[in-house]
């Protein structure tokens, strides 16, 4: 039975792998950069997550969009990584990617292997996604698409968002706060489900 974490510490797991579990599964936390993916592992991992971030120079500035995503001060540089438990039996290795092209190489070392993926986007630069989603779909991982609720975004519905995306019927569509860890917990549910139909003959 799947459910959400709790919110004190010793409800949302302890460091060690429960002995009950007896399927893991490596996720991907994808998107564009300044959208989240850092906040959403560290929201959701019940150890504590491995970051690679290191504070933005002058020298990344022609390369690094800044646009929209004022007060950044930081950035990943090579992975982040979590873990979740969902179940007695099956735990989440989250492993968030950089953001910008050029860390593509890294992005694709850490894709291996990967049987899912959790696009997040914001609604403002909706543009910034189909890369992501093509190299997911260059490599037939099945994702699903998360709008990271900013509070400076546009607002659309799922039919609007779905046809900017132009995401097949079956690709799941949620919305979340990276912050909120049920929000993210639900997304990743979404994920997961969608994997399993993938999986199945």
């Amino acid at each position: 039975m799947v459910s959400a974490p709790g919110s004190d510490a010793q409800s949302f797991g302890a460091a060690a792998l429960a002995d009950s579990v007896q399927s893991t599964v490596k996720l991907l936390i994808v998107g564009h950069f300044g959208v989240g993916k850092t906040t959403l592992v560290n929201t959701v991992s019940e150890i504590p997550p491995l970051r690679t971030e290191e504070l933005m120079t002058e020298a990344g500035a022609p390369v690094d969009d800044l646009s929209n995503v004022g007060g950044k001060s930081t950035t990943t540089v090579a992975l982040d990584f979590g873990r979740l438990t969902i179940s007695d039996t099956l735990a989440l290795y989250l492993f968030g990617t950089p953001g910008q092209d050029r860390f593509a190489q890294i992005w694709r070392d850490i894709a291996y292997g990967a049987l899912g993926a959790l696009v997040l986007v914001d609604t403002a630069r909706l543009e910034q996604a189909f890369e992501v989603m093509g190299r997911l779909e260059e490599r037939s991982i099945p994702y699903a698409v998360a709008v990271n609720d900013f509070a400076h975004s546009p607002v659309h519905d799922s039919l609007e968002l779905r046809g900017a995306l132009d995401l097949l019927p079956e690709t799941p569509l949620v919305h979340c706060d990276a912050r909120d860890r049920r929000s993210c917990f639900e997304a990743l549910i979404s994920l997961v489900e969608y994997v399993q139909t993938q999986d199945s003959p």
